[in-house]
């Protein structure tokens, strides 16, 4: 009855907190993440925390001039996307005196968001143990090329080499080919959205018992759960599956296939939208025939109905498809580069597109936050762009509780810049 209660006085806690919100925060205004990533993957993660209203406070190591570093080294498009709506700091780790400042930030942060090898972490004083020490109800959030423990935890972990081990090359391109890298860092935003939602489930956990915890993925993991129904064909049926190319690797006939003029992308697995495609490409014999009249025999014979599509869709141009075909129920689209899937009629009216204040660059167009929750619509604009190295430091010193003479002094010794 005890913790039944407990729990019960926890949760009217968390919804007094939302209750009592300010209006324009968001669903994380509550929390204060310290960011200590480098990469893709982590800041990936912490770019989710970010975008929904958390207090974001980037640890950045002291700029080397000597090895050619500058303020504005995070004024490029891919640093902008990962870093829009965070802080940042500079703050030396590896001396005694930063470490203490850390602790500091540690006592009042909620997360600690990192990417480091076990030994650097020990060595920086920011594993787990050494963390909840300062504050027993801190999360550690970790991501790593290959886990935190195991025969490969030391090594370093690189998108493409974790593409190629967790077999997602093997089922990617034309079988001519050969293994073929995806177009976009999959293993590191993958991981870095799984690591996003398990601090999530962390902060959920810590609201309603008061407890911290260590929450870490790795990009193995990671890629290996997102093979999804490619994974369980093996784990349950033992196949092994190959690459088909722009074909669905079961279901038939879904793929791209050539226009009079470019083009497109046809899904028509179930019957009802075979029998459709093949009386409106004007084959309705290909529906009768005895290769093709389940889905079963039709992935069977994939690759000769594959060739009787495409010699029927040749006769039309992309748009006469996409426009005839969709209203029947097939699901068909076109094949756009990135400006025009951007450009596209639907995504703008999503506004995917957003501006993000810069003092010197300007507004710069990022892309949103794909979630949408009713209760806080997205903002016309990102709160600020991705911050210079150090942009903040006096800001976020004092926030912490230290004042001008204390932030002058440790600007001295190199400490914060």
């Amino acid at each position: 009855m005890r913790k039944r209660t407990k729990r019960i006085f926890s949760i009217l806690i968390l919804i007094l907190n939302f209750v009592f919100m300010n209006s324009k925060d968001k669903p994380l205004s509550n929390f204060t993440i310290l960011d200590i990533t480098v990469a893709r993957a982590g800041p990936v993660a912490v770019r989710l925390l970010a975008d929904w209203g958390a207090n974001v406070i980037r640890i950045e190591p002291p700029i080397r001039r000597d090895r050619g570093s500058i303020i504005g080294k995070n004024r490029g498009s891919d640093s902008q996307n990962l870093h829009r709506n965070k802080r940042s700091i500079c703050l030396d780790l590896k001396s005694p005196a930063g470490r203490e400042v850390l602790y500091t930030f540690v006592k009042q942060a909620d997360v600690v968001v990192e990417n480091f090898r076990a030994e650097v972490k020990e060595r920086l004083g920011i594993d787990y143990d050494q963390l909840k020490k300062v504050n027993d109800k801190i999360i550690l959030a970790s991501i790593s090329g290959f886990g935190q423990d195991g025969p490969y935890k030391d090594r370093p972990g690189l998108d493409q080499i974790l593409q190629g081990m967790s077999g997602l090359m093997s089922v990617t391109g034309d079988p001519e080919s050969g293994p073929t890298r995806t177009g976009i860092a999959i293993s590191d935003t993958t991981s870095g959205m799984f690591l996003g939602q398990g601090i999530l489930l962390a902060l959920l956990h810590r609201e309603i018992t008061g407890q911290g915890q260590w929450v870490h993925t790795s990009l193995l993991e990671s890629m290996l759960s997102k093979l999804d129904f490619q994974g369980s064909r093996y784990t349950v049926n033992k196949e092994i599956p190959v690459s088909t190319g722009n074909f669905h690797p079961t279901l038939s006939p879904m793929g791209t296939f050539h226009t009079r003029d470019g083009y497109v992308n046809i899904a028509a697995s179930t019957d009802r939208m075979f029998v459709t495609l093949c009386e409106k490409l004007g084959c309705p014999e290909s529906a009768m025939d005895d290769r093709f009249n389940s889905p079963e025999k039709r992935r069977q014979y994939r690759q000769a109905l594959d060739v009787i599509i495409e010699e029927n869709t040749r006769k039309f141009s992309s748009t006469e498809l996409i426009e005839s075909l969709n209203p029947l129920g097939i699901p068909c689209g076109p094949i756009y580069n990135i400006r025009e899937a951007f450009e596209d009629p639907q995504a703008r009216h999503l506004k995917m597109i957003i501006p993000a204040p810069h003092p010197v660059l300007g507004n710069i167009d990022l892309v949103r936050s794909p979630i949408n929750l009713s209760a806080f619509p997205h903002d016309d604009q990102f709160h600020h762009a991705g911050p210079d190295n150090g942009e903040h430091t006096a800001q976020i010193m004092n926030d912490m509780g230290y004042d001008t003479k204390e932030i002058i002094a440790l600007k001295s010794k190199g400490v914060i810049q």
